[in-house]
């Protein structure tokens, strides 16, 4: 018996002693910036990540694929033109002066920067504009999902009327009015029909040429290991492992194209938003909300699908504290305490001290290319 408790002791502390050195060299920078820069993924320490992510399909973050186009509309640059174009034209819109690119605009890194972007007649939307920046990778479109593609998303802002408040068939003949509209399809699609479906392909073409460039982030990992600084490379490793933003917030996407609950529901107020749920009407899909991408995360601002945080600190410290959203049952009422939202499982207090949210802050930075320049297109007449 003293045999077999010594014996067990001794593995015990070989194990100990085995992860304290372990620990230790994780926490050592110069060998963290060696194989986060190594080019080489599967040196890399094991991600943090929640039991109810799925270990067989989940992808690692890394450098953005080419964009695959569908083959019911494959890329053609005459095409993306015209999409372009169309993407620019406030003629879409009831009066004519609200373009996609009035909430999408390319000097605001593909957005507008406003809490909530105005539409017609200004009025004010319910969610904050997401930025289009690598849209063609994104499964489905809007925080709530509703559009299954970009082909599909294309036609929702035209007929919101909120939004351009047009109906979408008098939108397509107005188009089809315009003469200098007619070479441009025939040059896309081959002859000079207008078409609904056809300006949502051609935008929906155009939007999937809608990329970043090559960040820090992208070229340390392939392996300039001068592109991150070591405060960055900690905020990296911190990105993987404690802070656990990995387990949302991964693919070279940044973003596994799910939903989640991030405790920003806001039940009960004038801002309660059931997100996936209002497509869905799954009890289930109460308050979850598409994840976005984080590439270019420090240029999109104000953050959160209400546009509530005006810093990207706010959201971390936010997500430190574990996303509190307490329920005020004064707000409940009948039959309202069914719809109580569940925050997601994988939110979890963090516990990261000071230093560690300024190193995560520094990563996400890295995530931001330049931001090149967009020749805004003429307009036929």
């Amino acid at each position: 018996m003293k045999n077999q408790l010594l014996l067990i002791f001794s593995i015990s502390l070989l194990l100990f002693s085995c992860t304290q050195k372990k620990e230790a060299k994780y926490k050592n920078i110069s060998f963290l910036k060696t194989v986060y820069s190594s080019g080489d993924v599967s040196t890399w320490p094991k991600p943090n990540l929640d039991s109810t992510v799925n270990k067989t399909t989940f992808k690692d973050i890394g450098v953005l694929p080419n964009v695959t186009h569908p083959k019911r509309n494959l890329y053609n640059a005459k095409k993306a033109k015209l999409g372009k174009t169309l993407f620019f034209d406030p003629r879409l819109s009831s009066s004519g002066q609200i373009a996609c690119a009035s909430c999408h605009n390319p000097e605001l890194a593909w957005t507008d920067n406003s809490t909530r972007s105005f539409g017609h007649d200004r009025q004010t939307g319910a969610r904050n504009s997401m930025t289009i920046l690598n849209s063609g990778y994104a499964h489905t479109l809007f925080w709530d999902g509703r559009a299954s593609s970009l082909e599909d998303q294309a036609r929702f802002p035209i007929g919101d009327p909120v939004e351009m408040n047009e109906k979408l068939h008098i939108a397509v003949d107005k188009i089809a009015e315009i003469e200098g509209y007619k070479p441009l399809f025939k040059a896309a699609f081959g002859n000079d029909t207008i078409s609904l479906q056809r300006i949502q392909y051609a935008i929906a073409t155009f939007e999937r040429t809608v990329k970043s460039y090559k960040t820090n982030f992208d070229k340390f990992i392939e392996g300039d290991s001068t592109k991150l600084t070591n405060q960055e490379v900690n905020g990296l490793h911190l990105f993987r492992t404690k802070a656990r933003c990995i387990n949302c917030h991964n693919t070279p996407y940044f973003s596994d194209n799910q939903f989640h609950n991030d405790g920003q529901t806001l039940f009960g107020t004038k801002d309660e938003d059931f997100g996936r749920y209002n497509v869905t009407k799954n009890m289930a899909d109460i308050g979850k909300i598409r994840t976005p991408t984080l590439r270019e995360v420090a240029r999109t601002g104000p953050w959160m699908h209400n546009g509530h945080f005006p810093s990207l600190l706010d959201v971390l410290q936010f997500y430190n504290l574990g996303n509190p959203s307490p329920i005020q049952k004064k707000y409940l009422g009948i039959g309202r305490d069914s719809l109580i939202p569940n925050t997601s499982p994988i939110l979890q207090k963090l516990n990261l001290d000071k230093s560690e949210v300024l190193d995560l802050l520094a990563f996400l930075e890295t995530l931001s290319s330049g931001k090149g320049r967009t020749l805004i297109p003429n307009l036929p007449n």
